[in-house]
Protein backbone atom coordinates (compact mmCIF):
# COMPACT_ATOMS: atom_id res chain seq x y z
CA UNK A 1 0.00 0.00 0.00
CA UNK A 2 1.44 3.38 -1.16
CA UNK A 3 1.67 5.89 2.11
CA UNK A 4 1.45 9.69 1.34
CA UNK A 5 2.46 12.42 3.55
CA UNK A 6 1.97 16.17 4.52
CA UNK A 7 3.72 18.53 3.11
CA UNK A 8 4.90 20.87 5.77
CA UNK A 9 7.90 23.23 6.35
CA UNK A 10 8.79 23.01 2.65
CA UNK A 11 9.08 19.39 2.56
CA UNK A 12 6.68 15.99 2.86
CA UNK A 13 7.00 14.61 6.69
CA UNK A 14 4.85 11.95 7.99
CA UNK A 15 2.37 12.68 10.73
CA UNK A 16 3.26 13.74 14.23
CA UNK A 17 0.95 10.47 15.50
CA UNK A 18 2.72 8.37 13.00
CA UNK A 19 -0.52 7.11 12.19
CA UNK A 20 -2.72 7.30 8.89
CA UNK A 21 -6.23 6.23 7.47
CA UNK A 22 -7.13 4.58 4.32
CA UNK A 23 -8.01 5.90 1.03
CA UNK A 24 -10.64 3.67 -0.73
CA UNK A 25 -12.76 4.02 -4.49
CA UNK A 26 -16.33 4.52 -3.51
CA UNK A 27 -17.00 2.42 -6.28
CA UNK A 28 -15.27 -0.55 -5.25
CA UNK A 29 -14.57 -0.72 -1.47
CA UNK A 30 -11.53 -3.14 -2.19
CA UNK A 31 -9.65 -1.01 -3.87
CA UNK A 32 -6.90 1.10 -1.62
CA UNK A 33 -5.76 4.14 -3.60
CA UNK A 34 -2.90 4.46 -0.15
CA UNK A 35 -2.93 5.46 3.67
CA UNK A 36 -2.71 9.48 4.16
CA UNK A 37 -1.68 11.07 7.55
CA UNK A 38 -4.15 11.51 10.55
CA UNK A 39 -2.92 14.72 11.45
CA UNK A 40 -3.35 16.30 14.97
CA UNK A 41 -2.93 19.77 16.99
CA UNK A 42 0.90 19.37 16.01
CA UNK A 43 1.33 19.06 12.52
CA UNK A 44 -1.23 22.44 12.49
CA UNK A 45 1.05 24.32 14.76
CA UNK A 46 4.31 23.00 12.41
CA UNK A 47 2.52 24.51 8.70
CA UNK A 48 1.38 27.32 10.77
CA UNK A 49 4.98 28.28 12.15
CA UNK A 50 6.38 26.96 8.62
CA UNK A 51 3.64 29.49 6.36
CA UNK A 52 4.37 32.54 8.79
CA UNK A 53 8.42 32.24 7.36
CA UNK A 54 6.80 31.54 3.72
CA UNK A 55 3.82 34.48 3.77
CA UNK A 56 7.60 37.02 4.74
CA UNK A 57 8.51 35.76 1.01
CA UNK A 58 5.32 35.60 -1.01
CA UNK A 59 4.31 39.22 0.06
CA UNK A 60 7.06 41.03 -0.77
CA UNK A 61 7.04 38.92 -4.43
CA UNK A 62 5.16 41.62 -6.83
CA UNK A 63 1.63 40.69 -7.28
CA UNK A 64 2.55 40.21 -11.58
CA UNK A 65 5.20 37.38 -10.42
CA UNK A 66 2.94 35.71 -8.22
CA UNK A 67 0.28 35.60 -11.05
CA UNK A 68 3.18 34.20 -13.27
CA UNK A 69 3.48 31.56 -10.93
CA UNK A 70 -0.34 30.19 -11.19
CA UNK A 71 -0.34 31.05 -14.78
CA UNK A 72 2.47 28.29 -14.81
CA UNK A 73 0.27 26.43 -12.58
CA UNK A 74 -2.39 26.64 -15.23
CA UNK A 75 -0.21 25.27 -17.52
CA UNK A 76 0.73 21.87 -15.55
CA UNK A 77 -2.90 21.39 -14.81
CA UNK A 78 -3.54 21.35 -18.69
CA UNK A 79 -0.53 19.09 -19.21
CA UNK A 80 -2.10 16.77 -16.58
CA UNK A 81 -5.87 16.94 -17.07
CA UNK A 82 -6.50 13.86 -17.38
CA UNK A 83 -4.34 12.12 -14.88
CA UNK A 84 -5.86 14.24 -12.39
CA UNK A 85 -8.99 13.09 -13.93
CA UNK A 86 -8.75 9.66 -13.42
CA UNK A 87 -7.19 10.30 -9.77
CA UNK A 88 -9.67 12.37 -8.75
CA UNK A 89 -12.45 9.70 -10.16
CA UNK A 90 -11.08 7.20 -8.90
CA UNK A 91 -11.32 8.46 -4.95
CA UNK A 92 -14.31 10.59 -5.62
CA UNK A 93 -16.22 8.59 -8.01
CA UNK A 94 -18.15 10.69 -10.07
CA UNK A 95 -17.74 10.08 -14.20
CA UNK A 96 -14.56 10.75 -15.84
CA UNK A 97 -16.66 13.78 -17.84
CA UNK A 98 -17.28 15.70 -14.89
CA UNK A 99 -13.32 15.33 -13.10
CA UNK A 100 -12.20 16.82 -16.37
CA UNK A 101 -14.43 19.59 -15.82
CA UNK A 102 -13.78 19.73 -12.06
CA UNK A 103 -9.53 20.25 -13.16
CA UNK A 104 -10.88 22.70 -16.11
CA UNK A 105 -12.64 24.70 -13.65
CA UNK A 106 -8.93 24.63 -11.67
CA UNK A 107 -7.21 25.71 -15.17
CA UNK A 108 -9.18 28.64 -15.90
CA UNK A 109 -9.52 29.76 -11.84
CA UNK A 110 -5.70 30.12 -12.14
CA UNK A 111 -5.36 31.63 -15.31
CA UNK A 112 -8.04 34.13 -13.97
CA UNK A 113 -5.97 34.64 -10.61
CA UNK A 114 -2.49 35.13 -13.02
CA UNK A 115 -4.43 38.08 -14.24
CA UNK A 116 -5.38 39.21 -10.91
CA UNK A 117 -2.00 39.61 -10.56
CA UNK A 118 -2.09 42.74 -12.51
CA UNK A 119 -5.55 44.11 -11.64
CA UNK A 120 -5.46 44.35 -7.46
CA UNK A 121 -6.75 47.58 -8.31
CA UNK A 122 -7.08 50.26 -5.26
CA UNK A 123 -8.67 53.96 -5.77
CA UNK A 124 -6.95 57.13 -6.69
CA UNK A 125 -9.48 59.91 -5.36
CA UNK A 126 -9.41 63.72 -4.47
CA UNK A 127 -8.76 64.97 -0.98
CA UNK A 128 -11.37 67.53 0.04
CA UNK A 129 -8.04 69.69 0.86
CA UNK A 130 -5.44 71.47 -1.35
CA UNK A 131 -2.06 69.75 -1.94
CA UNK A 132 -2.78 66.61 -0.40
CA UNK A 133 -3.26 62.93 -1.91
CA UNK A 134 -5.45 60.46 -1.10
CA UNK A 135 -5.69 56.72 -2.44
CA UNK A 136 -5.97 53.07 -1.23
CA UNK A 137 -4.78 49.55 -2.04
CA UNK A 138 -4.44 46.49 -1.15
CA UNK A 139 -2.30 44.25 1.06
CA UNK A 140 -2.20 41.02 2.21
CA UNK A 141 -3.16 39.31 5.22
CA UNK A 142 -1.01 36.45 6.52
CA UNK A 143 -2.26 32.99 6.66
CA UNK A 144 -5.44 31.52 4.86
CA UNK A 145 -6.65 27.99 6.46
CA UNK A 146 -8.88 26.76 3.91
CA UNK A 147 -10.68 23.62 4.53
CA UNK A 148 -12.51 22.05 1.69
CA UNK A 149 -14.91 19.42 0.85
CA UNK A 150 -14.95 16.38 -1.07
CA UNK A 151 -17.28 17.39 -4.19
CA UNK A 152 -15.03 19.48 -5.70
CA UNK A 153 -11.73 17.92 -5.24
CA UNK A 154 -9.79 20.47 -7.50
CA UNK A 155 -12.29 22.93 -8.33
CA UNK A 156 -13.38 24.37 -4.64
CA UNK A 157 -9.32 24.19 -3.32
CA UNK A 158 -8.10 26.51 -6.21
CA UNK A 159 -11.08 28.62 -5.86
CA UNK A 160 -9.76 29.15 -2.32
CA UNK A 161 -5.91 29.13 -2.64
CA UNK A 162 -5.62 31.21 -6.31
CA UNK A 163 -7.13 33.88 -5.02
CA UNK A 164 -5.39 33.83 -1.58
CA UNK A 165 -1.99 33.28 -3.95
CA UNK A 166 -2.43 35.85 -5.73
CA UNK A 167 -3.21 38.47 -3.52
CA UNK A 168 0.07 37.70 -1.15
CA UNK A 169 -1.23 35.17 1.51
CA UNK A 170 -0.03 32.01 2.94
CA UNK A 171 -2.07 28.85 2.75
CA UNK A 172 -2.62 25.85 4.31
CA UNK A 173 -5.41 23.62 3.09
CA UNK A 174 -6.86 20.73 4.81
CA UNK A 175 -9.05 19.26 2.31
CA UNK A 176 -11.76 16.02 3.13
CA UNK A 177 -10.28 13.11 3.78
CA UNK A 178 -12.61 11.41 1.63
CA UNK A 179 -9.93 12.97 -1.13
CA UNK A 180 -6.26 13.39 -0.13
CA UNK A 181 -5.04 12.23 -3.35
CA UNK A 182 -6.25 15.34 -5.54
CA UNK A 183 -5.25 17.73 -2.98
CA UNK A 184 -1.91 16.22 -2.75
CA UNK A 185 -1.54 16.06 -6.63
CA UNK A 186 -2.54 20.00 -6.36
CA UNK A 187 0.39 21.02 -4.21
CA UNK A 188 2.88 19.18 -6.77
CA UNK A 189 1.67 21.36 -9.10
CA UNK A 190 1.82 24.19 -7.22
CA UNK A 191 5.71 23.36 -6.65
CA UNK A 192 6.53 22.62 -9.87
CA UNK A 193 5.37 25.67 -11.20
CA UNK A 194 7.67 27.62 -8.53
CA UNK A 195 5.91 28.53 -5.79
CA UNK A 196 8.39 29.11 -2.33
CA UNK A 197 7.68 25.78 -0.68
CA UNK A 198 6.65 26.98 2.29
CA UNK A 199 3.73 28.88 0.72
CA UNK A 200 1.90 26.11 0.71
CA UNK A 201 1.24 23.68 3.48
CA UNK A 202 -0.85 20.82 3.05
CA UNK A 203 -2.51 18.94 6.22
CA UNK A 204 -4.37 16.06 6.06
CA UNK A 205 -6.20 14.44 8.61
CA UNK A 206 -9.79 14.09 9.90
CA UNK A 207 -12.14 17.67 10.32
CA UNK A 208 -12.92 17.75 13.76
CA UNK A 209 -8.79 17.38 14.85
CA UNK A 210 -7.05 18.36 12.25
CA UNK A 211 -9.53 20.95 10.71
CA UNK A 212 -10.62 22.51 14.11
CA UNK A 213 -7.36 22.97 15.23
CA UNK A 214 -6.47 24.96 11.88
CA UNK A 215 -9.94 26.59 12.65
CA UNK A 216 -9.06 27.47 15.94
CA UNK A 217 -5.23 28.35 15.54
CA UNK A 218 -4.64 31.86 16.81
CA UNK A 219 -2.11 32.79 13.76
CA UNK A 220 -4.24 31.93 11.13
CA UNK A 221 -6.33 35.31 10.31
CA UNK A 222 -8.06 34.01 7.77
CA UNK A 223 -10.40 30.88 7.55
CA UNK A 224 -12.72 29.86 4.12
CA UNK A 225 -14.61 27.17 4.47
CA UNK A 226 -17.03 24.77 2.31
CA UNK A 227 -19.45 22.64 4.03
CA UNK A 228 -22.24 21.41 5.78
CA UNK A 229 -24.35 23.97 7.93
CA UNK A 230 -24.04 22.49 11.35
CA UNK A 231 -20.15 22.38 10.82
CA UNK A 232 -20.34 25.99 9.08
CA UNK A 233 -22.26 27.18 12.06
CA UNK A 234 -19.24 26.12 14.48
CA UNK A 235 -16.59 27.51 12.15
CA UNK A 236 -18.29 30.74 12.44
CA UNK A 237 -18.77 31.09 16.33
CA UNK A 238 -15.05 30.02 16.75
CA UNK A 239 -13.99 32.78 14.19
CA UNK A 240 -16.48 35.35 15.45
CA UNK A 241 -15.17 34.89 18.86
CA UNK A 242 -11.68 35.14 17.41
CA UNK A 243 -12.10 37.95 15.12
CA UNK A 244 -11.08 36.13 12.22
CA UNK A 245 -11.92 37.35 8.69
CA UNK A 246 -14.72 33.98 7.24
CA UNK A 247 -15.80 33.34 4.29
CA UNK A 248 -18.47 30.30 4.83
CA UNK A 249 -20.04 28.28 1.96
CA UNK A 250 -22.65 26.06 3.06
CA UNK A 251 -26.13 24.44 2.16
CA UNK A 252 -28.42 24.53 -0.52
CA UNK A 253 -32.04 22.98 -1.25
CA UNK A 254 -32.17 24.40 -4.90
CA UNK A 255 -35.26 24.61 -6.32
CA UNK A 256 -35.67 24.20 -10.61
CA UNK A 257 -39.54 25.86 -11.92
CA UNK A 258 -41.14 24.64 -15.15
CA UNK A 259 -43.45 26.59 -16.09
CA UNK A 260 -46.31 25.92 -18.69
CA UNK A 261 -44.54 28.15 -21.48
CA UNK A 262 -41.18 25.98 -20.68
CA UNK A 263 -39.62 24.26 -23.86
CA UNK A 264 -39.90 20.94 -22.04
CA UNK A 265 -36.85 19.33 -23.48
CA UNK A 266 -34.62 21.70 -22.68
CA UNK A 267 -35.88 21.31 -19.13
CA UNK A 268 -35.88 17.43 -19.23
CA UNK A 269 -31.88 17.77 -20.20
CA UNK A 270 -31.56 20.03 -17.09
CA UNK A 271 -32.99 18.23 -14.71
CA UNK A 272 -31.06 15.16 -15.34
CA UNK A 273 -28.12 17.31 -15.21
CA UNK A 274 -29.08 19.09 -12.26
CA UNK A 275 -30.76 16.28 -9.61
CA UNK A 276 -28.42 13.55 -10.81
CA UNK A 277 -24.78 14.88 -12.15
CA UNK A 278 -22.50 14.14 -9.37
CA UNK A 279 -25.02 11.79 -8.00
CA UNK A 280 -26.78 14.89 -6.25
CA UNK A 281 -23.92 15.47 -4.07
CA UNK A 282 -23.54 19.40 -5.03
CA UNK A 283 -24.43 21.86 -2.95
CA UNK A 284 -26.21 23.24 -6.09
CA UNK A 285 -28.03 20.15 -7.02
CA UNK A 286 -31.68 20.26 -8.04
CA UNK A 287 -32.91 18.52 -5.45
CA UNK A 288 -36.69 20.15 -6.03
CA UNK A 289 -38.88 20.05 -9.11
CA UNK A 290 -41.81 22.67 -9.10
CA UNK A 291 -44.02 22.02 -11.65
CA UNK A 292 -46.89 24.50 -12.76
CA UNK A 293 -50.20 22.12 -13.33
CA UNK A 294 -50.32 22.26 -17.20
CA UNK A 295 -46.72 20.55 -17.74
CA UNK A 296 -46.38 18.31 -14.48
CA UNK A 297 -47.77 15.16 -15.50
CA UNK A 298 -46.43 14.83 -18.70
CA UNK A 299 -43.12 16.13 -18.12
CA UNK A 300 -43.18 14.07 -14.96
CA UNK A 301 -44.23 10.88 -17.48
CA UNK A 302 -41.30 11.31 -19.62
CA UNK A 303 -38.68 12.64 -16.69
CA UNK A 304 -39.61 8.98 -15.04
CA UNK A 305 -38.44 7.53 -18.50
CA UNK A 306 -35.69 9.29 -18.78
CA UNK A 307 -34.29 8.35 -15.28
CA UNK A 308 -34.57 4.75 -16.24
CA UNK A 309 -32.04 4.76 -18.76
CA UNK A 310 -29.58 6.18 -17.09
CA UNK A 311 -26.75 3.79 -16.21
CA UNK A 312 -24.79 3.37 -12.80
CA UNK A 313 -21.18 2.62 -12.34
CA UNK A 314 -17.96 3.19 -12.31
CA UNK A 315 -16.91 6.59 -13.20
CA UNK A 316 -14.03 5.74 -15.18
CA UNK A 317 -16.08 3.08 -17.12
CA UNK A 318 -17.34 4.19 -20.65
CA UNK A 319 -21.30 4.78 -20.40
CA UNK A 320 -21.53 5.61 -17.00
CA UNK A 321 -24.00 8.39 -15.96
CA UNK A 322 -24.37 8.28 -12.35
CA UNK A 323 -21.34 6.68 -9.83
CA UNK A 324 -21.62 6.25 -6.41
CA UNK A 325 -22.03 7.97 -3.49
CA UNK A 326 -18.89 8.99 -1.16
CA UNK A 327 -19.17 6.80 1.83
CA UNK A 328 -21.30 3.86 3.48
CA UNK A 329 -22.49 7.14 5.77
CA UNK A 330 -23.90 9.07 2.67
CA UNK A 331 -25.18 6.14 1.56
CA UNK A 332 -27.17 5.37 4.40
CA UNK A 333 -28.28 9.21 4.94
CA UNK A 334 -30.02 8.89 1.38
CA UNK A 335 -31.78 5.89 3.04
CA UNK A 336 -33.21 7.61 5.99
CA UNK A 337 -34.46 10.80 3.91
CA UNK A 338 -36.06 8.02 1.70
CA UNK A 339 -37.56 6.34 4.43
CA UNK A 340 -38.87 9.93 5.72
CA UNK A 341 -40.37 10.83 2.24
CA UNK A 342 -42.37 7.61 2.22
CA UNK A 343 -43.77 8.23 6.08
CA UNK A 344 -44.81 11.81 5.13
CA UNK A 345 -46.85 10.49 2.03
CA UNK A 346 -44.77 10.96 -0.23
CA UNK A 347 -45.41 9.39 -3.54
CA UNK A 348 -42.10 7.29 -4.74
CA UNK A 349 -41.91 6.61 -8.59
CA UNK A 350 -38.73 5.38 -9.02
CA UNK A 351 -35.56 4.50 -7.38
CA UNK A 352 -35.75 4.47 -3.34
CA UNK A 353 -33.00 2.10 -2.69
CA UNK A 354 -29.61 0.67 -2.68
CA UNK A 355 -28.74 -0.39 -6.57
CA UNK A 356 -28.13 -4.09 -7.22
CA UNK A 357 -25.10 -5.30 -8.17
CA UNK A 358 -26.59 -7.68 -11.43
CA UNK A 359 -23.46 -8.53 -12.53
CA UNK A 360 -21.74 -5.31 -12.28
CA UNK A 361 -19.88 -5.31 -9.60
CA UNK A 362 -22.02 -2.24 -7.63
CA UNK A 363 -22.50 -3.94 -4.81
CA UNK A 364 -18.92 -3.28 -3.89
CA UNK A 365 -19.65 0.17 -4.06
CA UNK A 366 -21.97 3.20 -2.12
CA UNK A 367 -24.98 3.00 -5.33
CA UNK A 368 -28.24 4.15 -4.92
CA UNK A 369 -30.81 4.53 -7.24
CA UNK A 370 -31.97 7.97 -8.93
CA UNK A 371 -34.71 8.70 -7.09
CA UNK A 372 -37.90 10.50 -7.58
CA UNK A 373 -40.82 11.71 -5.19
CA UNK A 374 -44.00 13.19 -6.63
CA UNK A 375 -47.07 14.81 -4.28
CA UNK A 376 -44.65 16.26 -1.87
CA UNK A 377 -45.63 19.71 -0.15
CA UNK A 378 -44.03 22.29 0.81
CA UNK A 379 -42.92 21.45 4.31
CA UNK A 380 -41.94 18.01 4.27
CA UNK A 381 -38.63 17.20 5.42
CA UNK A 382 -37.26 15.86 2.14
CA UNK A 383 -38.55 19.31 0.94
CA UNK A 384 -37.17 21.76 3.25
CA UNK A 385 -33.67 19.71 4.45
CA UNK A 386 -30.46 18.82 2.13
CA UNK A 387 -29.93 15.57 1.40
CA UNK A 388 -26.96 14.86 -0.65
CA UNK A 389 -27.88 12.38 -2.95
CA UNK A 390 -29.62 11.66 -5.86
CA UNK A 391 -33.08 12.19 -4.79
CA UNK A 392 -35.72 14.50 -6.29
CA UNK A 393 -39.02 15.95 -4.87
CA UNK A 394 -41.36 16.84 -7.28
CA UNK A 395 -43.98 19.83 -6.17
CA UNK A 396 -47.04 20.73 -8.64
CA UNK A 397 -47.82 25.00 -8.00
CA UNK A 398 -50.58 26.45 -10.03
CA UNK A 399 -48.86 29.61 -10.58
CA UNK A 400 -45.71 31.95 -10.92
CA UNK A 401 -46.54 33.50 -7.36
CA UNK A 402 -47.04 29.96 -5.68
CA UNK A 403 -43.21 28.52 -7.42
CA UNK A 404 -41.72 31.51 -6.09
CA UNK A 405 -43.10 31.16 -2.50
CA UNK A 406 -42.03 27.93 -2.54
CA UNK A 407 -38.35 28.43 -3.75
CA UNK A 408 -37.84 30.91 -0.95
CA UNK A 409 -39.55 29.06 1.61
CA UNK A 410 -36.46 27.06 2.67
CA UNK A 411 -33.59 27.99 5.00
CA UNK A 412 -31.22 28.15 2.77
CA UNK A 413 -30.67 30.54 -0.77
CA UNK A 414 -27.72 29.04 -2.99
CA UNK A 415 -29.05 28.91 -6.71
CA UNK A 416 -32.59 28.43 -8.15
CA UNK A 417 -33.77 28.27 -12.06
CA UNK A 418 -36.65 28.72 -14.15
CA UNK A 419 -37.36 27.05 -17.32
CA UNK A 420 -39.97 29.74 -19.25
CA UNK A 421 -40.45 31.97 -22.73
CA UNK A 422 -41.67 34.94 -20.98
CA UNK A 423 -39.37 37.55 -20.75
CA UNK A 424 -40.99 39.33 -17.95
CA UNK A 425 -40.77 36.20 -14.83
CA UNK A 426 -37.31 35.59 -15.99
CA UNK A 427 -36.65 39.30 -14.52
CA UNK A 428 -39.00 39.04 -11.99
CA UNK A 429 -37.13 35.61 -11.61
CA UNK A 430 -33.87 37.19 -11.07
CA UNK A 431 -35.42 39.71 -8.84
CA UNK A 432 -37.56 37.57 -6.85
CA UNK A 433 -36.35 34.34 -6.02
CA UNK A 434 -33.89 34.66 -2.95
CA UNK A 435 -31.03 33.00 -3.95
CA UNK A 436 -27.14 34.23 -4.72
CA UNK A 437 -27.62 32.51 -8.27
CA UNK A 438 -30.42 32.27 -10.60
CA UNK A 439 -30.28 30.74 -13.92
CA UNK A 440 -33.02 31.15 -16.99
CA UNK A 441 -33.70 27.89 -18.84
CA UNK A 442 -30.69 26.26 -17.28
CA UNK A 443 -30.62 24.11 -14.52
CA UNK A 444 -29.47 25.23 -10.54
CA UNK A 445 -26.13 24.05 -11.79
CA UNK A 446 -23.26 25.31 -13.64
CA UNK A 447 -21.40 28.08 -12.08
CA UNK A 448 -18.15 29.83 -14.12
CA UNK A 449 -14.79 30.79 -12.73
CA UNK A 450 -15.12 34.51 -13.42
CA UNK A 451 -18.07 34.83 -11.63
CA UNK A 452 -18.99 35.35 -8.06
CA UNK A 453 -20.41 31.98 -6.60
CA UNK A 454 -22.32 32.11 -3.31
CA UNK A 455 -25.74 32.50 -1.58
CA UNK A 456 -28.08 33.78 0.97
CA UNK A 457 -29.42 32.90 4.26
CA UNK A 458 -27.78 29.51 6.00
CA UNK A 459 -26.18 29.28 2.61
CA UNK A 460 -22.93 31.69 3.79
CA UNK A 461 -22.34 34.39 5.60
CA UNK A 462 -22.17 36.99 2.42
CA UNK A 463 -18.82 36.48 1.01
CA UNK A 464 -18.07 34.64 -2.10
CA UNK A 465 -16.34 32.39 -4.01
CA UNK A 466 -14.94 32.94 -8.02
CA UNK A 467 -14.97 36.15 -9.71
CA UNK A 468 -13.84 39.86 -8.75
CA UNK A 469 -15.25 40.07 -5.15
CA UNK A 470 -13.20 36.51 -3.74
CA UNK A 471 -9.99 39.24 -4.12
CA UNK A 472 -11.56 41.76 -1.50
CA UNK A 473 -12.16 38.87 1.11
CA UNK A 474 -8.17 37.65 0.95
CA UNK A 475 -6.71 41.42 0.83
CA UNK A 476 -6.98 44.21 3.36
CA UNK A 477 -7.73 47.44 2.00
CA UNK A 478 -5.27 50.27 3.42
CA UNK A 479 -5.83 54.00 2.74
CA UNK A 480 -3.22 56.52 2.51
CA UNK A 481 -2.83 59.77 2.75
CA UNK A 482 0.08 62.16 1.31
CA UNK A 483 -0.35 66.31 2.49
CA UNK A 484 2.25 68.36 0.77
CA UNK A 485 1.08 71.20 1.43
CA UNK A 486 4.13 72.06 4.10
CA UNK A 487 1.33 72.84 6.47
CA UNK A 488 -1.27 71.59 8.89
CA UNK A 489 -4.62 70.56 7.34
CA UNK A 490 -7.23 69.49 8.95
CA UNK A 491 -9.38 67.02 7.06
CA UNK A 492 -13.51 67.48 8.32
CA UNK A 493 -12.61 70.40 10.17
CA UNK A 494 -10.67 72.82 7.65
CA UNK A 495 -13.22 73.76 4.73
CA UNK A 496 -13.15 72.76 1.09
CA UNK A 497 -11.30 75.92 0.51
CA UNK A 498 -8.30 75.26 2.83
CA UNK A 499 -8.95 78.70 4.55
CA UNK A 500 -9.94 79.13 8.46
CA UNK A 501 -13.34 78.70 9.42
Amino acid sequence: MKTFKNFIGGKWQEPASGEFFENRNPANWDDVIGQFPLSDQRDVECAVLSAQRGFEIWRSTPAPARGDVLRRVGDIMAKRKEEIADLMTREMGKPLTETRGDVQEGIDTAYYASSEGRRLFGHTVPSELKNKWAMSFRRPIGIAGLVTPFNFPMAIPTWKAFPALTCGNAVILKPAEDVPHTATALVEVLLEAGLPPEVIQLVHGRGEIAGKALVEHPKVPVISFTGSTETGSFVGETCGRMHKRLSLEMGGKNAMIVLDDANLELALDGVLWGAFGTTGQRCTATSRLLLQSGVHDEFLSRLVERVRTLKLGDGRAKGTDIGPLISEAALNKVEKYVDIGVAEGGDLLIGGRRAQGGGKGLEKGFFYEPTIFARVEAGMRIEQEEIFGPVLSVIRVTNVDEAFAINNGVKYGLSSSVYTRDVNVAFRAQNELDNGITYINAPTIGAEAHLPFGGVKQTGNGHREGGWGVYDFYSETKVGYVDFSGQLQRAQIDNYLGTPD
